[in-house]
């Protein structure tokens, strides 16, 4: 898949790749997490998936903005920011996340999944404060306890990976629907997020509805990320 454009008719600066390592723990699937530099960055203090930037060595003749150099920057950056080899045939590529317009870092990200590798971590402090092992919904707890930072795409794949018993299974379910591109923008404080299959992508006239966005009478179809409160909304009637 190749999109010119951000969500908002802006290109996108740049490419990234980001890659969500998963083990089978004793408490089921767990993700590794690792928490950025609170003192920079555009996700300083956030908890993140490990991943960056796409640079020309990873395009390696391939457009940087194509998948084959997102899959070389995922195993790149997994193995300088927490010391673990992938293997690149096993990365599963799930999710294509475009920068909604205001982000202070208009990247359009990658995002595989892949089974942890043998090996003990390591982490770049110049990139990750410390790292652990979580499964989704103990991360999610600490999001909505308000001891832990996420960003949108971070906390999304976490809730859409609750689900799963096992890393094969989430692997294979990831595997199985075709890459889902998620077109986003804000509403006017921020505090809501819509994805292109919501009724209410185009428009920001939303003071006539009778209903909350998230009642259960609420008419059309719903894409949304509601942030003003915790835990976070997620609406996806679809």
């Amino acid at each position: 898949m190749h999109v010119d454009v951000g969500s908002d008719g802006e290109p996108a600066v740049g490419s990234a790749a980001t890659v969500v390592v998963m083990r089978q723990g004793p408490r089921g699937v767990e993700v590794l997490l690792g928490e950025r530099p609170r003192d920079r960055g555009s996700f300083a203090g956030a908890w993140v998936f490990p991943g960056g930037a796409v640079d020309e060595a990873d395009a390696a003749g391939d457009r940087i903005d194509s998948a084959a150099a997102a899959r070389r920057a995922a195993v790149r950056e997994t193995f300088e920011e927490v010391g673990l080899v992938l293997a690149a045939d096993d990365l599963v590529e799930f999710a294509l996340w475009h920068p909604p317009k205001g982000v202070p870092k208009r990247m359009r990200t990658r995002f595989f999944a892949a089974p942890a590798p043998e090996g003990e971590l390591r982490l770049a402090t110049a990139e990750f404060m410390q790292a652990e092992w979580l499964t989704p919904v103990e991360a999610l707890e600490h999001h909505a306890d308000g001891a832990m930072t996420l960003f949108p795409p971070t906390w999304v794949t976490l809730h859409e990976l609750r689900r799963h018993a096992s890393v094969p299974a989430a692997l294979a379910a990831l595997d199985a629907h075709e890459l889902r591109a998620f077109v986003g923008r804000f509403d006017t404080d921020r505090t809501t997020l819509y994805w292109q299959e919501d009724e209410h992508f185009h428009t920001d006239d939303r003071e006539h509805r009778a209903v909350p966005d998230d009642g259960p009478d609420a008419d059309g179809p719903r894409h949304r990320l509601m942030m003003d409160r915790l835990p976070w909304v997620y609406l996806h009637s679809f």
